[in-house]
This record gives structure tokens, C-alpha cells and sequence, in this order.
């Protein structure tokens, strides 16, 4: 499984950058993961955004999901000029509700809801299974795999989170370091540090971490450094990076 980073800053992007959102591509399928701010201009670096075959949103925050409306009018101009026969299925959580109902768009947008423990194939080998985070507002993992290798993208995810039902061992472990740990608030806000980050990865024994979901002005060296004392195996995400689940970093 080929796991490209389109975005990866929040909650703003720094230069050149975008707030998250990954390109999935495995067993002939090309799935976006989360569509935060600047995403667009970087997918189509890779691929036209209307040959997607699939949205999944982690949830409805604006750095995830705020080029989801400009991707709307991309698959309409495609559809019109016949570049796209299909309309684009999105997957989403349906609160808050006021968010989700704008992720329609006309007949160009098929919307399917996602809830705990729900697995959708896309392929024939390709599963998704979501499993809710501690987050201020409904927010799912996602654990992936094509049947040989296993992705588990931890959206934004808080330190109660429960990682150990969902994945053993994953193959790439996609999580979100939004903090060092010197910055990290008194009270928990659904976020963690790149030390949390890495201690989550060891406690499911995953092979890679990839840090991302970064506050743009932090330096990805200290971000690696604070992770690598706790899982040496660990990669800062950067806008292009490629990492492919199983094979060696």
C-alpha cells in the first residue's frame, strides 16, 4: 500500500504546505484520506482530483476537510465536460451535522456515513475499518489494510484514545504529534505530543510511526528527536513524502 502525504501542518499550513490529507492507493484504488486546506493543489501534483474513487474524512474539522468544497466543483466540471461518469462517494461522520449535510452536492457527491467499528471494502481487497478517537468532536481511525499489510491513520486523537483494539503491530502507524512535549496544555484537548505519539506506537508494536498533523513553526528535527527516544523507527511527515506500508524506511 502506497501512502502519499498531501498535507500534513495544523492548524494552519506553513509555506508551500497543506493542513492533512493523504493519498491511499492500493489494490488499483486511489483513495483521498481527510481533504484539509491546500490539499487539492497538491493532489493533482500526483493525479487529476476528479479520478478519485473515494473521500474518506476522519471528521468534520476545518483542516480536514476544508478543500472538500472545492473538490465539489472539480468532480461537477468533470461530470458536465464528461471527464466523469460517476458521482464521487464520500465517506464522513454525521456530527456536526450542520458540516455534514454541506459535504452534498447536488448529484455529483454520493455521502455515506461512517459509525464505530464499521468496515467498508473498496476492491477487492482493500478494508477500512473506523474506530472513534478522543477528539472534541466525533473523529475516527482508521485501520486499513489490503489483506498483506496494515495502515492505522490515528486522525486526531487525544491520550485516552484506545489503541490496542484497534491495531496489533500495524505495518505504518500514521499519528498525529501536534505538540512538543515541553508545549503540551495543562488540561488534555484531543491532541498529543510527538512523545505521546511515539509511546503509542510502541505500546501497538508498530513498525513506522509517521508523525504528522504538525504546528508548521516547530522544526521536524526536535520533532523526530523527542519521538526517536521512545520508537526509533520513525519518519516526520513533509508535503510528497512517499512511504509504501511493509517495506523498509
Amino acid at each position: 500500500m502506497k501512502w502519499t502525504v498531501l498535507g500534513c501542518h495544523s492548524p494552519f499550513p506553513g509555506p508551500g504546505g497543506a493542513t492533512p490529507g493523504y493519498l491511499l492507493e492500493a489494490d488499483g484504488k486511489r483513495v483521498l484520506i481527510d481533504c484539509g486546506g491546500g490539499v487539492l493543489g497538491q493532489l493533482s501534483r500526483f493525479m487529476h482530483p476528479y479520478d478519485l474513487d473515494a473521500v474518506v474524512l476522519s471528521h468534520l474539522h476545518h483542516d480536514h476537510m476544508s478543500d472538500m468544497f472545492v473538490l465539489q466543483y472539480a468532480i461537477m466540471t468533470a461530470r458536465k465536460l464528461g471527464k466523469r461518469a460517476n458521482p464521487l462517494p464520500v465517506w464522513a461522520p454525521e456530527q456536526p451535522e450542520g458540516w455534514h449535510v454541506k459535504l452534498r452536492y447536488g448529484d455529483h457527491v454520493r455521502l455515506h456515513p461512517v459509525a464505530e467499528g464499521m468496515e467498508v471494502p473498496f476492491g477487492e481487497r482493500l478494508r477500512i475499518r473506523f474506530h472513534r478517537t478522543d477528539h472534541s468532536v466525533p473523529c475516527f481511525a482508521m485501520v486499513i489494510t489490503d489483506g498483506r499489510h496494515t495502515i492505522l491513520y490515528g486522525a486526531d486523537s487525544g491520550p485516552d484514545t484506545d489503541w490496542p483494539r484497534m491495531a496489533e503491530a500495524p505495518d505504518l502507524f500514521v499519528c498525529e504529534a501536534s505538540f512538543l512535549h515541553r508545549d503540551l496544555p495543562k488540561e488534555p484537548v484531543g491532541h498529543l505530543s510527538a512523545r505521546q505519539a511515539a509511546e503509542a506506537a510502541a505500546r501497538i508494536r508498530a513498525d513506522t510511526l509517521l508523525l504528522t498533523h504538525l504546528f508548521p513553526e516547530y522544526h521536524p528535527d526536535e520533532i523526530r528527536r523527542e519521538a526517536a527516544e521512545v520508537h526509533p523507527r520513525c519518519l516526520v511527515a513533509e508535503t510528497g513524502l512517499v512511504v509504501l506500508a511493509g517495506e523498509p524506511m
